[in-house]
């Protein structure tokens, strides 16, 4: 079970890992699936060495994981469940935006885009 220490570290992690607006381009990247850090900067245009950097915060942080390939190092989001975690906290914090649609047909959320009671 996590202490409230331990969990305060976790969400310092995850705060600093977001921080950064490259890094949050990064992590939106690897949610679709794992990539490369030349595909990376290339899509991204960013420099070898910026998404180097940014990858080992990420690495750090816990949040992404490298995968050696041969001669290539493709990264991945740590976990499964990681992913679809921050996939919902996207998506969640998009669906709190009153101009946004709520993007889950089946929402019960009291006052979110007509589902629910009101």
């Amino acid at each position: 079970m996590l202490t409230i220490a331990s969990r305060l570290d976790v969400m310092n992690r995850l705060g600093r890992a977001m921080a950064d607006p490259n890094r949050s381009r990064i992590l939106l990247m690897l949610l679709d699936g794992p990539a490369y850090p030349a595909e990376m900067g290339r899509e991204l245009e960013l420099s070898p060495s910026n998404v180097s950097n940014h990858l080992a915060c990420l690495r750090d942080c816990g949040i992404v994981v490298a995968e050696p390939q041969g001669r290539r190092t493709r990264y991945e989001i740590a976990d499964p469940h990681l992913g679809r975690a921050l996939a919902a906290l996207v998506e969640t914090t998009l669906a709190v935006d009153a101009g946004a649609p709520c993007i889950d047909s089946g929402c019960t959320v009291t006052g979110c885009c007509g589902g629910g009671a009101r």
